[in-house]
């Protein structure tokens, strides 16, 4: 999520440059039982474009809890090609987009047709791909490369009002999924290694929705009260039989794609707390166990 839910417009503003929406410095990003102590698997986080989301900025809590966990996190700074993905055993995209976030462009694909291609044979070949893509704009920039891992993607914003999260029931994108009200798939991910690594309840931010081909498991799924709006048009469409969260294999590969990006970082904003640093969610296990399962610890 970029945060701009019943905000007034300046501060919307400030909000998405940056200004006032930022990473929780007191986020606890310690991992009690590290995955990986001998080995260090190698991830790439993007950083090459545009993209909202960095290693040493909005997606920082989620880098210093890859690192604490045993990755080698390191930034991306090159364009996608076959020598940048040498040796790389996982990549990151968070929020990519084709311009700035208030520039027009901002929708245009955020990727080359070669990178798109260059990430799919990558992945075919043995890569695992974390693609993160929020609401409006950033939908629009990243289907291109979803499309290759056949995925659409409504590039909007998802609402859903019969499940809020129940300390923000007043933002219907702001969606719990849980065992209780059956939102969540069942995939290794929710299932962790161990009882401890079992996720409950998962809350995403204000996000779009997506779809995947017959094959992948949506372990966050949609509920038929769920609408895809757009806040341009005022138009709504039921997103029903979509989700915010897909895990796939593709070739010797795997992917897993994800409608909101919040959910997997630690952010604050005037004093309120939305992320991994959420009271009540498991949404730090959550991105510990789409780590595990992309990096193959999870079968």
């Amino acid at each position: 999520m970029i945060k701009s839910f019943l905000v007034p417009p300046l501060i919307v503003g400030l909000v998405l440059l940056g200004f006032q929406q930022m990473a929780d410095p007191e986020f606890d990003a310690k991992v009690a039982r590290p995955a990986y102590t001998a080995t260090h698997p190698k991830v790439l986080i993007d950083e090459a474009h545009k993209n909202f989301h960095t290693a040493g900025r909005g997606y920082k809590p989620f880098a210093d809890l890859l690192t604490n966990d045993g990755y080698q996190a390191l930034p991306n700074k090159e364009k996608f090609q076959e020598s940048a993905l040498k040796g790389v055993d996982v990549l990151v995209i968070a929020n990519a987009l084709g311009a700035a976030y208030f520039d027009p462009d901002a929708g245009k694909p955020a990727f080359t047709d070669a990178e798109c291609d260059s990430v799919r044979d990558w992945v075919r070949d043995g890569g695992a791909l974390l693609l993160v893509a929020d609401h409006a704009p950033i939908g629009a920039a990243n289907e291109i490369l979803a499309r290759r891992f056949g995925v659409d993607m409504s590039k909007v914003h998802t609402h859903d009002t019969a499940h809020p999260d129940p300390t923000y029931p007043g933002n219907p994108g702001w969606i719990l999924y849980s065992r209780k009200n059956g939102l969540l798939g069942d995939h290794p991910i929710t299932q962790g290694r161990y009882e401890s690594e079992r996720i409950d309840s998962v809350t995403t931010f204000t996000g779009q929705s997506l779809k995947g081909l017959e094959g992948s498991t949506a372990f966050l799924k949609l509920a038929d009260t769920a609408v895809d709006v757009d806040r341009k048009t005022k138009k709504e469409v039921s997103a029903a039989g979509r989700s915010q969260g897909i895990a796939m294999r593709f070739g010797k590969g795997r992917v897993v794609i994800l409608g909101e990006a919040a959910m997997l970082t630690a952010q604050i904003e005037g004093g309120q707390k939305f992320g991994m640093n959420r009271e009540g969610n498991n949404n730090k296990q959550l991105a510990l166990n789409i780590m595990h399962w992309l990096s193959g610890l999870l079968k």
